[in-house]
């Protein structure tokens, strides 16, 4: 490859990583705004609650639906076509007047951001090749994980400054500059198949299916496993999922070949993801509560106090970069998941009162190393494995698997920590830490054992590995 191949190639990572930036940042930057938006657009309990998990449900939902696209239609045709909905709906959130409006814009973002994620991640596969995909790979995985860390600190900026509104207004020109410059720098890549040779009842039975499993999780966080709709929602979530493998099995092209899920590096990568994810967001959600509610900062300051994991999470990602191309993804992931239960017993310790530098940061500071390096081992432990024609599905996969993961990890923390969320103390958030211990060794254990054994392949072509 030639110098300027690769500058080409980097080039194009710095945009995809800006584009996967915006996406991953939406996530958390507006909870921190959530409280001066309710006063400024009259927003009750509801409405707040569905500013985010519109959201959430619709980029969850639909990125199986972007990654087959992508693989169908094309590449950056989809990017394109995700990263235009995205910003035209963060510019339409900026600007909303009323709580309808601002969650159908949100719900727009959430669809731009299902075509984006996935189709940016399979141009990244293919894009590069060897140990230059797994780099690439790793800057991707310091991307998803920095940015929650980020969103909250700009949350805090932006509501503190010039408004609430600019948490939105800041893709616009990062999504106008990516759209301009992208097309110069990736080629077409044109399938020449359509979008209805896309699987449509496969691609609506995932879409009920995962939404509903997203919206039962987040009503978890709110009433507990047991309370109001939540457990039937989560029941015909697991049901909708049953009967999109039915429908996958007949399908003559179907959204994702069931040969993907019984590929043992693929299922070994998502499953990573999940766990990643949960605990990672676990942690911002428990750490930023008790942060403004126990020791009293306010959301600027819990930002800043987040930024050095930021850092870390990017550090962890660059050594598990290291690490699985050396030794494997095994190492990686063993050592990323011990490092987040030893964490997580740290934080499990923290006091009614004191310095919160001192009772946050050495604990979230070990646990970010840690979930750094496992994201680098989840993407390329997937990736790694599968052949051009499935990258779109498969980053789908990955990027479903940390929607859910991420919902989950809020809804597992917050039903433990239900007592000190309501002004009970600090042993609701111990009791959640420890549990997140406890989750964090039991997959550091089995994840050693599903994770292949040995580096990944340095090939592009497809590598069936079972």
């Amino acid at each position: 490859m030639t110098g300027v191949a690769v500058r080409t190639n980097w080039w194009v990572l710095v945009l995809l990583s800006l584009a996967q930036f915006m996406v991953i940042l939406d996530v958390t930057v507006v909870n921190v705004a959530l409280p001066q938006m309710a006063i400024d657009l009259g927003l009750d309990r509801a409405a707040l609650t569905w500013v985010v998990t519109a959201y959430t449900l619709c980029f969850g939902g639909l990125m199986l639906l972007g990654g087959r696209l992508a693989d169908t239609v094309g590449r950056r045709r989809v990017f394109l076509a995700g990263l235009v909905v995205f910003t035209i709906a963060s510019l339409a959130s900026g600007l909303a007047g009323s709580a309808t409006a601002l969650v159908v814009s949100r719900a727009a973002q959430g669809v731009g951001a299902a075509l984006l994620s996935p189709a940016a991640m399979s141009i990244l596969t293919t894009t590069f090749r060897g140990p230059e995909r797994n780099r690439a790979l790793g800057v991707w995985a310091a991307i998803a994980g920095a940015g929650a860390a980020v969103g909250v600190l700009l949350g805090g900026v932006f509501t503190a400054g010039p408004g609430w509104e600019w948490v939105f207004f800041i893709n616009v020109p990062v999504g106008v500059l990516v759209a301009v410059m992208l097309p110069r720098l990736v080629p077409s890549g044109r399938s020449g198949q359509s979008a209805s040779g896309v699987d449509v009842p496969g691609a609506l039975t995932v879409v009920l299916g995962v939404g509903a499993l997203i919206y039962g999780l987040v009503r978890a966080g709110d009433t507990g496993w047991g309370g109001g709709s939540t457990p039937w929602f989560l029941a015909g979530g697991v049901a909708l999922l049953a009967v999109f493998v039915l429908v996958e099995r007949r399908a003559a092209r179907p959204l994702v070949p069931l040969s993907l899920l019984g590929r043992r590096p693929v299922v070994a990568g998502n499953l990573v993801m999940l766990a990643a994810s949960a605990l990672l967001l676990g942690n911002f959600f428990l750490n930023s509560q008790y942060l403004q509610h126990v020791l009293g900062l306010d959301a600027l300051q819990t930002g800043l106090i987040f930024l050095p994991v930021a850092l870390v999470i990017g550090l962890g990602t660059h050594l598990g970069v290291r690490v699985v191309s050396r030794f494997g993804g095994r190492p990686a992931v063993a050592a990323g998941f011990g490092l987040a239960a030893v964490g997580a017993v740290l934080l499990a310790q923290v006091p009614a009162s004191g310095n919160a530098v001192l009772a946050v940061l050495p604990g979230f500071l070990i646990s970010g190393l840690g979930l750094g390096a496992a994201f680098v081992t989840a993407t390329t432990t997937a990736m790694a494995h599968v052949g051009p024609h499935d990258a779109g599905a498969t980053s789908g996969l990955v990027n479903t698997g940390h929607e859910l993961g991420a919902t989950l990890g809020i809804a597992f923390v917050s039903t433990i920590a239900a007592q000190s969320l309501q002004g009970g103390g600090v042993t609701g958030f111990g009791a959640a830490f420890t549990a997140t211990a406890v989750v964090a060794a039991v997959v550091a254990v089995g994840a050693t054992l599903l994770v292949p054994a040995g580096r990944p392949p340095a090939t592009d072509g497809p590598v069936f590995a079972h």
